[in-house]
């Protein structure tokens, strides 16, 4: 009988399979301190691009979504009206300097006929008020040229700086001018910054176990994307704001990442690493081991002859898909990281080790 019993070995007193799970030991690591919140990508610079003289869109430069350079006119309003009060402009201010050619030259004259005694002082004061109002009147002149060159200017709507465009209501034909609102969005992508919130609290502890006295101590930043996925290139804390949000009791903190592939975009929500001071020896399992019930954490451990135990352990913090165990596990012990839905606790499981065939 007792034969009979080993030959089943791997079957359940009903005869059923034993279900198949994957296990890992539980192993000591250097890791340094770390700790996730949640935060938001911010766009380095955004603006909403506006007309600042009306007409008529007889060009559109972009392609909508699309990436433009700085300079790049992105949208062309018909200019023929702004051209032609230029050079109106430009006429009359040759015939005023014409003018004031003339006034200088009665002036000069005047002014040697008052020496010689040939006439009245009276003539001169007049030669010199007409000389001094045919200046102002070049002044005032060259003034409304440069504001009709200005108006011309703005018939072209550049791009202040490189990045991609939004969605646009106007096309070509379309009447635009200041009053027509925003007529496209553009948006610098790269580097892209990530703002988020860090309790005060939190806040002070990190700094007190990574030994950091800023923020600008810690090393790279980590970035989630909002599938769980690591972002591939590392971010550096720039900014720590100086005041604390009484309604939250948070502070802002800003990261700031280089983003060539224009993968973040402006208002995606994130997830942020922090990472600092010396490396630690600690006990971890792969995240994925750990459960939680309304108790609290708990992993599934395997014994040599292939029991399950449910196991309460104390959770220190998650990084870099390790679960940190501070209590209730020690090294070696085998906790299943698959199949952990075919498990229950008393029952009897084949194991196999992570990485195994």
């Amino acid at each position: 009988m007792l034969g009979a019993g080993c030959a089943v070995a791997q079957t359940t007193q009903a005869g059923a399979p034993v279900p198949a799970v994957v296990v890992a030991a539980a192993e000591e690591m250097q890791l340094t301190q770390s700790a996730r919140f949640v935060g938001r990508a911010v766009a380095v610079q955004k603006v909403d691009l506006r007309a600042r003289v009306s007409g008529f869109v007889d060009g559109r430069g972009f392609a909508e979504g699309g990436l433009v350079a700085e300079g790049d006119v992105l949208f062309r309003i018909e200019p023929e009206e702004y051209k032609a009060t230029l050079a109106q402009v430009e006429a009359s201010l040759a015939a005023a300097k014409a003018s004031e050619t003339l006034a200088n030259l009665e002036l000069a004259r005047q002014t040697e006929l008052v020496a010689k005694g040939a006439v009245a002082q009276s003539l001169l004061d007049k030669a010199q008020a007409e000389a001094a109002r045919a200046s102002a009147e070049v002044r005032g002149i060259m003034a409304q040229r440069d504001v009709a060159a200005l108006n011309l200017s703005y018939t072209e709507v550049k791009a202040p700086f490189a990045g991609r465009v939004g969605l646009s209501s106007f096309d070509v034909g379309a009447l635009i001018g200041p009053d027509s609102g925003p007529l496209v969005t553009l948006v610098r992508t790269d580097p892209m910054t990530v703002e988020f919130p860090v309790t005060e609290r939190d806040l002070l502890a990190y700094r007190a176990a990574t030994g950091g006295d800023s923020l600008g101590d810690v090393g790279p930043v980590q970035l989630y994307l909002a599938d769980g996925s690591p972002y591939a290139l590392p971010g550096k804390v720039d900014f720590s704001d100086v005041t604390v949000d009484v309604g939250t009791d948070t502070v802002l903190i800003r990261a700031v990442f280089a983003n060539p592939d224009g993968l973040l975009r402006d208002g995606s929500l994130v997830s942020v690493e922090l990472t600092g001071g010396a490396p630690d020896p600690v006990l971890t399992v792969p995240q994925q081991a750990v459960q939680r019930d309304l108790t609290g954490p708990y992993v599934l451990v395997v014994d040599s002859a292939g029991v399950v135990e449910q196991r309460r352990i104390d959770l220190a913090r998650v990084t870099a898909g390790h679960a940190v165990i501070a209590g209730g596990l020690a090294a070696g012990e085998r906790v299943i990281t698959e199949g952990i839905n075919k498990a229950r606790p008393g029952a009897t499981v084949n194991a196999a080790l992570a990485g195994e065939g």
